[in-house]
Order: C-alpha cells, then sequence, then structure tokens
C-alpha cells in the first residue's frame, strides 16, 4: 500500500492557499490534542457582538504557522543561516502555541484553573507530544521556552512582534469584519532581518509597524475588550463560580466526568505536571462541554444557576458602565438597592454585580521591544525611529474601570 501524503495544500480565507510542509507537522495536526482546537473558539463569547465571530484556535494556529514559514523564507533570502530542522522546529513551536487553551480561550483561565495558564499547559502537552514522537520536538520546545542560543526563533513566537500577534490580528479583524485588524503582516515579515541573532525590522518597514500598534490597540478596544464582550463574559465567569461553589457543596449538577473534575477540585500547576489525570482530562475539555452544562444548567433547581444561564442563552445580558476612574461607592450602593428591592439575598448579588477593570497597552518597550535597524546599521526601539508622536501614547496602560449587573431581572424572576 502506498504511503499517505502528508504534504497537504489548505484553502485557508485569510491568505489563501497554505502548506503543511513537512510530515512530522502534518502529524501534528493530525494529533487528537491539536484536533481538540477546532472545538475552541478563538474569541470566546465575541460572536456574541460580531456574529461572524466564529473562528477556532484551529484557524489561528494553521496561520500562525504559515506566516511563520514566510518568515523562515523572508530571513534565508537575506543570507541568514537557518537549517532545515530550524525552519520546521520553528513552525513546530507556534503551531503549538495555543494547543494549551481550555474552553472560550482566555475567558475562563481565572475560574476553570487554579492560575494555571495556558502556557504553562501548552508546554506540558508539547513535553508529552515529544515523548509520543520520538523527541523530534525538543529544538521546538527550547525555541517556545526560550533556550535556544538563537533569541530570534523565540522572538517569532513570543514578542511584540510575533506571528501570533500577526495572525490574530488580521484573522480576527476578517471574521469580526473590523477592517482596523488589517496589519498588512506579509509587508511587516518582508521587512524582517537580524541583528547578532536577534530580530529587527528594516527602517523602510517602519510606517508597516507603526500600523501593527495602531491595529492592535484599536482592535482591543473594538473587540477584546468590547463592553459587550465583557458582559458575557463576565456572566459566563459568574455562572462557573456558582457550579462550582454547588459542585463543591455536593449538590447535583450536569457534567461530564472530566469537567465535573475541575468544578469540584482547585488544581494548582504542581498537580498538572506530577498527576497525569489532570492534564488527560484537559485534553478532552472545549467549549460544547460548557455550552452543554449551561443548557442542562438553565432548568437546575439552584435559582442563581438557573437564571445566570438561561439569561446568557436568551441573550439577556447584564447592563455594563465603563469609566477611566474607579466608581464611586454611592453608585454602587444605588445598584446594590435595585437589586435588593427585586428581592436578591447577599448571596445572590454578588452574582448579579459584577466589577473589575480592563487594560490595554499597545506597546511596552519594558518588556522585548521592536528593534528598527537603520540603513547605517545602528539599532534602536520603535518608540525612537518613529516620528508619530502617538507611538510614545501607544506605551501608557490605558485602565477601563467597568461594573455590570442584571438591570433587567424581572421582580417575578427573583427566587421568593
Amino acid at each position: 500500500m502506498a504511503a499517505p501524503n502528508k504534504k497537504k495544500i489548505l484553502n485557508d480565507p485569510v491568505y489563501g492557499f497554505i502548506t503543511i510542509p513537512t510530515e512530522l507537522l502534518f502529524d501534528l495536526v493530525e494529533h487528537p490534542y491539536f484536533q481538540r482546537l477546532r472545538r475552541i473558539k478563538q474569541l470566546g463569547l465575541s460572536e456574541y457582538v460580531y456574529p461572524g465571530a466564529l473562528h477556532t484556535r484551529f484557524h489561528h494556529a494553521l496561520g500562525a504557522m504559515h506566516l511563520m514559514g514566510q518568515a523562515m523564507q523572508t530571513l534565508q533570502s537575506k543570507g541568514h543561516r537557518i537549517s532545515d530542522a530550524e525552519c520546521e522546529a520553528a513552525q513546530i513551536g507556534i503551531l503549538l502555541h495555543d494547543i494549551g487553551h481550555g474552553p472560550f480561550s482566555h475567558v475562563l483561565e481565572c475560574c476553570l484553573l487554579d492560575n494555571v495558564p495556558h502556557e504553562e499547559i501548552s508546554l506540558l502537552l508539547m513535553h508529552d507530544l515529544n515523548e509520543q514522537m520520538g523527541g523530534r520536538l525538543s529544538l521546538a520546545i527550547r525555541m517556545f521556552e526560550g533556550t535556544y542560543e538563537r533569541p530570534f526563533f523565540h522572538q517569532l513566537m513570543s514578542s511584540q512582534l510575533d506571528m501570533d500577534r500577526m495572525d490574530y490580528l488580521n484573522r480576527d479583524g476578517y471574521y469580526t469584519g473590523v477592517a482596523e485588524g488589517a496589519i498588512g503582516a506579509e509587508r511587516i515579515i518582508k521587512m524582517l532581518d537580524l541583528a547578532d541573532d536577534t530580530l529587527v525590522v528594516e527602517a523602510k518597514g517602519i510606517l508597516s509597524v507603526e500600523n501593527f500598534l495602531n491595529a492592535r490597540r484599536l482592535m482591543y478596544w473594538q473587540v477584546y475588550l468590547h463592553k459587550t464582550s465583557i458582559c458575557c463574559e463576565s456572566m459566563l465567569v459568574q455562572i462557573l463560580r456558582r457550579a462550582r461553589f454547588l459542585a463543591r457543596q455536593g449538590a447535583a449538577i450536569y457534567a461530564p466526568d472530566t469537567f465535573r473534575l475541575f468544578l469540584a477540585n482547585s488544581i494548582s500547576l504542581a498537580e498538572f505536571r506530577t498527576d497525569r489525570t489532570y492534564l488527560n482530562a484537559f485534553t478532552r475539555l472545549d467549549d460544547y462541554d460548557v455550552w452543554s452544562c449551561v443548557k442542562q444548567w438553565a432548568t437546575h433547581d439552584d435559582w442563581v444557576l438557573a437564571t445566570l444561564c438561561q439569561m446568557l442563552l436568551d441573550r439577556r445580558l447584564f447592563k455594563i458602565l465603563l469609566s477611566t476612574e474607579p466608581f464611586a461607592g454611592a453608585l454602587l450602593t444605588e445598584i446594590e438597592g435595585q437589586l435588593r428591592e427585586l428581592g436578591l439575598s447577599d448571596d445572590a448579588l454578588s452574582y448579579f454585580l459584577v466589577e473589575g477593570q480592563a487594560t490595554n497597552a499597545a506597546y511596552m518597550p519594558s518588556e522585548e521591544r521592536i528593534s528598527i535597524k537603520l540603513k547605517s546599521g545602528q539599532v534602536i526601539d520603535i518608540a525612537d525611529a518613529s516620528d508619530l508622536s502617538n507611538i510614545q501614547v501607544l506605551t501608557n496602560i490605558v485602565r477601563r474601570y467597568y461594573v455590570c449587573w442584571a438591570r433587567n431581572l424581572a421582580l417575578n424572576e427573583v427566587e421568593k
């Protein structure tokens, strides 16, 4: 029997035809760990705002792999020595960078896990895949961790101008219809170069980098931190918080066994590393587990859980107020009073009134900076190279305080 063809061409709506260039990359794409990403939305609950935002982490990871391949070709064309093994490892690293995301991507990291970032789970899964595949991912893992002696590979995977950000800005802008997400990734990649094995951008690419930073700032406020998305996510977080409370009180609550494990227990990173049970269970979790539970919980005997679930299913969302300053205590007292007038108990009140803050900084020069290589060969920071004053402004952390509450909760809905 002829060996299967593992060098595939895929039709991507953002970039057109993209290639899975090696058999190892194909085997990783076909692996159940990676296929799970088909069932995890890239933008969590943003579809409640932008109905087209239905793309997945699977789409994004393949797109980032494609851009990494373009970056390798660009750097090789400029005379930099990059072996075939390094090219493949770089594409493996970026392909798997999000493999540790749980249901709804970032939304549930705070309440489903006990301060376990998805990057750490990605690394654990990469080590597991490396064992399964006879150590062929070792170089990719070193690049991903930042321990490989050529730092530009890690910069291409995780920095302020990496292939991850380039793909998600382009892709999220495409699927939401928000034109400001378009960043001209192809031109930026063509302008990439190396100086002492660190990543730089040629001076003629400054305008493209400026556009990239502006696009990132705009996409955060228009998509990632959209006020309606904040409401939806706050409601889902409260649903999970209530479900965990009930599960730990011993209440009967529907959930698949793998999901129940995380509802009933607080699982630390150390436990993830030492007990295989948790990692195995995590690799079976996706958005569908959560949605199936939300639908079931909408008829649960617990009024708080059932009401929150039904409101989210029906898109009866919390009201939200945004401010550049923390909210006055008088406002919060007034909102609490309105909810108490409906008959909400102190215990229920905490689920129907949520405070928080969102932050946005398009560029942080204190972290790994974006370096511009001038014609003279001098390398300087983009904030110093740009003649736009707003680049300096983009380095400021902008905070938005929010309070959201169930203003549309009717008196006859409250448990008596």
